[in-house]
């Protein structure tokens, strides 16, 4: 895998697929860490890296958009609107020597930011997209999904004795509370589903599974309205 950081600007090739992840830092209930959202998505930048000529794996943009965690302890939030600038401002500066960018986005708070400042750049010349780490059927937040891929890619940061189930409504059906109180008023823990039954095993193959349709969509790279590889 070939990663900007160690390296030196005379090693790096010519116009590469720059693989930037974006997380958060933000409560994942009391049994996984503040970071799991970058974890997670440097793992999948990574492991598409390893598939792709040409492709250069950049440091995680480790903060984003977590207003509705900001009622527990850890969470750090810059927002939507500085967010959006951020990235406005690293797709132009990336892409005057990359010639594409791919942002792995960990963190669905994220969304607002990515789906207004990657059409931005996109509308300048600049060829930049996003893709998600999304898992069908995956639970909300520091659940049975997530605390799989945690076990499979940073096992040790994983504190199993303190998991416990959350709110375990569909997502759906709480968003009206998330939106209007955060997190805190609808689930006390901070976990929104169960992570009951997380295993390695499970998050390797989640992981796998993830990698292979971010592999795919970056070979088609076809870029919707939103900025976002289908795919």
């Amino acid at each position: 895998m070939f990663s900007l950081v160690g390296a030196t600007w005379p090693e790096l090739p010519a116009r590469p697929l720059l693989v930037v992840p974006l997380g958060a830092v933000e409560q994942h209930g009391p049994h996984l860490p503040l970071d799991t959202d970058t974890v997670i998505a440097t793992a999948a930048a990574a492991a598409v890296v390893e598939l792709l000529d040409d492709a250069l794996l950049a440091p995680a943009l480790a903060y984003g958009a977590s207003g509705e965690h900001e009622d527990f302890p850890g969470t750090v939030s810059l927002g939507t609107e500085a967010l959006t600038g951020l990235l406005v401002e690293y797709g132009r500066s990336a892409c005057r020597w990359a010639g594409r960018v791919l942002i792995v986005n960990g963190h669905g708070g994220n969304l607002d930011a990515l789906r207004a400042a990657v059409p931005w750049v996109r509308s300048e010349g600049r060829d930049v997209a996003w893709f998600p780490c999304g898992f069908p059927g995956a639970d909300a937040h520091a659940g049975r999904t997530e605390t799989s891929l945690m076990l499979h890619v940073e096992p040790d940061a994983v504190r199993g004795d303190r998991a416990g189930a959350g709110e375990t409504a569909p997502i759906e059906e709480l968003l009206p509370r998330l939106r209007a109180e955060g997190v805190r008023a609808v689930s006390p823990n901070g976990v929104l589903g169960d992570p009951a039954g997380a295993s390695a095993d499970e998050g390797a193959d989640l992981l796998g599974a993830l990698t292979a349709r971010l592999a795919t969509a970056v070979r088609s790279w076809d870029v919707d309205g939103a900025g976002r590889l289908r795919g």
